[in-house]
């Protein structure tokens, strides 16, 4: 399986960003780590390894990258404020410098992206802010409420990277954007995120904005055994 590791220094974060890159062709698919993770978490943990046969026939290429979570919405050691500022030069540095790398690459444009737990925060909030940029959001155990970071703040720049906040009030034109996404958010029913998930299903389903909206019945489904089995089904 063809694996290379790149980084640059981001415009958008002023700091150097890591990535790593698996297949030759193929679908490109930008895959988030979860909590405060980095950009070898997916291989590190097996799902990479899970989908090595459709990496090595050139179905699928993945481009893993880092997160910059301990210096956003997970740092308590500065104003939420200045969390949410973090966050939104990170959106920059996706928007403007990964999505357009990936599509370079990859010669295509039908970008998936795939994030699990606070990862598939991630993968949302991308999808619903750029719909015209991805072709399919793939969250599994998500948490898309981003209050409890903030300690009681709440701004204008809170709002526009809150899916729960902001989808819920989209106009037609921002929905016809959105419809044309393959939306999967997905756990199982035991998860701690579970209500959380159908929350995010329920959001998109009073919208009219068609999701794939999976409660696995009978199972935790917040681990990476669970991810790297159900995520076959949306990256055929």
């Amino acid at each position: 399986m063809q694996r290379e590791y790149l980084h640059w220094v981001s415009p958008s974060l002023s700091r150097k960003m890591e990535l790593l890159w698996f297949g030759h062709s193929g679908r490109p698919v930008i895959g988030f780590p979860t909590s405060a993770g980095r950009f070898y978490q997916l291989e590190d943990f097996g799902l990479i390894g899970s989908l090595q046969g459709k990496i090595e026939e050139g179905r699928l290429q993945v481009c893993c990258v880092d997160s910059v979570d301990a210096e956003s919405w997970y740092n308590k050691s500065v104003h939420p404020r200045d969390r949410g500022r973090r966050h939104d030069q990170y959106d920059r540095y996706l928007h403007e410098e990964i999505l357009p790398f990936v599509t370079a690459r990859a010669g295509r444009d039908d970008v998936a992206l795939f994030g699990a737990s606070f990862g598939a925060y991630h993968a949302v909030n991308l999808g619903c802010r750029y719909p015209e940029s991805v072709a399919s959001v793939i969250a599994f155990s998500g948490l898309f409420d981003i209050h409890r970071y903030l300690d009681g703040y709440w701004d204008e720049l809170c709002y526009y990277h809150c899916p729960t906040a902001y989808v819920p009030n989209m106009d037609a034109g921002w929905v016809a954007r959105l419809s044309r996404l393959q939306i999967v958010v997905a756990t199982g029913e035991y998860d701690h995120l579970a209500e959380p998930n159908r929350e995010m299903i329920g959001i998109f389903q009073r919208k009219g904005i068609p999701v794939t909206g999976e409660i696995w019945s009978g199972t935790f489904g917040h681990d990476w055994p669970f991810w790297s089995e159900h995520i076959h089904r949306f990256l055929p």
